[in-house]
């Protein structure tokens, strides 16, 4: 059973020139529940020119802290960048390394990663379909003690072994962006890891994952359900510059079938300050912030990962640690 409310930080956006690895230590002592990394071969604006190689990051991320876990939101084994026996490979290794510290989310992928790897972009029900398949062979790969074939739909193997396994229990969040993703998710997933309105959430994803996850025969009470949320602490215009630069062509939907990272930050100049005040929880002091937070622990989310746009990651870690951490470890 879920014990309590988890709070995470999302730090993809930190990975520039001057923040990066100095702050995970800081939010380690902060108290964070956990530490996630984004997986982007080319980010979603051009001007983000800090597009890191996840795996890398995470084992020197690990290396720098001491306890807390570090998590990918999300990699995409669906055949394009990656073969699910190299995402296995990947984690096997950084858990037998990092025991208990790994966590994998997983998605169904956007074209600006994909794309140019399978050399066309797939359907929505393809790419689900790979993903639930590569999440089975994942698991085989962890389990399975001796070779065995795979023959799936989209992933063929034989001899399929992995040597070096994870040691303990690898906890698989899987991405949904609604509910018919979120049924997949309580099928496949041991978590559900998902973003969107408290009213979405609330009344449609989770209701979703939950009802999947009973028909399967698994115990929703273990199940964490994961939300992201976006935002940023102090100045908000700082935070809407930052945004503006790195982020907000992710409000128009058509760009998730959008390859090119140079058209999705040109077209983000039609998106105005006010719709991005609506979409990012853009707060000057740490109160509003925990309103937002509690919103969503009140329709039932046991985690959720904040990624930070703040001007200032000190201003975001001081933040949690004095006001935000300790408000919700009292309740």
């Amino acid at each position: 059973m879920v014990s309590r409310f988890k709070l995470g930080l999302d730090v993809s956006f930190w990975m520039d020139d001057k923040y990066s690895m100095p702050f995970l230590r800081a939010c380690e002592k902060a108290g964070f529940d956990s530490l996630w990394f984004g997986d982007h071969i080319y980010p979603w604006h051009h001007s983000f020119k800090h597009s890191f190689f996840v795996w890398s990051v995470l084992a020197a991320a690990a290396e720098r802290t001491r306890r807390i876990p570090l998590g990918v939101d999300v990699t995409v084994p669906i055949g394009g960048r990656y073969h699910p026996a190299i995402v296995a490979q990947a984690v096997g290794t950084l858990s037998s390394m990092y025991p208990g510290r790994i966590y994998l989310g997983v998605g169904s992928g956007e074209a600006i990663n994909e794309e140019r790897f399978l050399g066309y972009w797939p359907s929505w029900k393809e790419r689900i379909e790979r993903l639930a398949e590569a999440v089975s062979f994942i698991r085989r790969l962890f389990k399975e003690q001796i070779p065995f074939d795979f023959n799936g739909k989209y992933f063929k193997m034989s001899k399929a072994f992995l040597y070096v396994k994870p040691k303990g229990h690898v906890p698989i969040f899987f991405s949904a962006g609604g509910p018919k993703a979120a049924t997949y998710a309580g099928m496949y997933g041991d978590h559900l890891m998902t973003y969107g309105t408290v009213e979405r959430c609330r009344d449609f994803i989770f209701p979703a994952f939950e009802q999947a996850a009973r028909e399967s025969n698994k115990d929703v009470r273990r199940m964490e359900k994961v939300v992201l949320i976006e935002g940023a602490l102090g100045d908000a215009k700082a935070a809407i510059k930052k945004i503006r630069k790195y982020h907000a062509g992710t409000l128009i939907a058509e760009n998730f079938n959008e390859p090119d990272p140079m058209k999705i930050e040109d077209s983000a100049k039609q998106i105005t300050d006010e719709q991005i005040l609506q979409n990012y929880y853009i707060s000057r002091k740490a109160d509003g912030l925990i309103d937002v937070i509690d919103r969503y622990r009140k329709i039932g989310t046991t985690h959720l990962i904040f990624t930070d746009f703040s001007a200032s990651p000190e201003r975001t870690i001081l933040a949690f640690s004095k006001e935000i951490i300790p408000y919700f470890r009292e309740i």
